[in-house]
């Protein structure tokens, strides 16, 4: 990638879109913001209770975070987000059109594995399937790449860069 761009890193609940967005502002020079930081608190209650949340509950969210990600447009920057929908990518390119998608992917039993033991998260692994359920993978018209997470946070980081630095313009 060679001018700055906005970098929404996505996947389900345990992928570490929070370890993973840091690093990869890191490396790109760039600012990073927690998505889980847009919610309202209303949000993180429902969750917390295990009721996974719904359109209506994720629009004033996604609103923030492409404002945000507007904010940024021409400077660069990261974002983590869930992004699961097609419609949520859409309504956050609606807000910041040039933003490109980080798909974090993995299989069930890591993701599991891996929420399981981290601590101080309000996302239950029970909500997990409800996850799996929503998420509509990018599309090829869609500008972003998928990378696995296999392999330590250090070596994920390294394939997004490499598969960033592959996107046109």
């Amino acid at each position: 990638m060679r001018t700055p761009h906005v970098v929404v890193v996505m996947g389900v609940a345990g992928t570490g879109k929070t370890t993973i967005g840091p690093l990869l502002a890191a490396r790109l020079g760039a600012p990073y913001a927690e998505g889980d930081d847009f919610h309202p608190q209303a949000n993180i209650a429902k969750m917390s209770a295990g009721t996974p949340l719904d359109d209506a509950d994720r629009w004033p969210w996604l609103d923030a975070i492409g404002a945000w990600a507007h904010g940024r447009a021409g400077l660069g920057g990261v974002v983590s987000c869930s992004a699961l929908k097609r419609s949520y990518r859409d309504r956050l390119r609606a807000a910041a059109p040039g933003v490109v998608f980080v798909h974090l992917t993995g299989d069930r039993e890591v993701i599991e594995d891996r929420m399981a033991h981290r601590q101080g998260h309000f996302m239950p692994t029970a909500l997990l399937d409800s996850q799996f359920a929503t998420l509509q993978p990018l599309q090829a018209d869609e500008a972003g790449v998928a990378v696995d997470v296999a392999g330590s946070p250090e070596e994920i980081t390294e394939r997004a860069t490499e598969a960033l630095s592959e996107l046109p313009g």
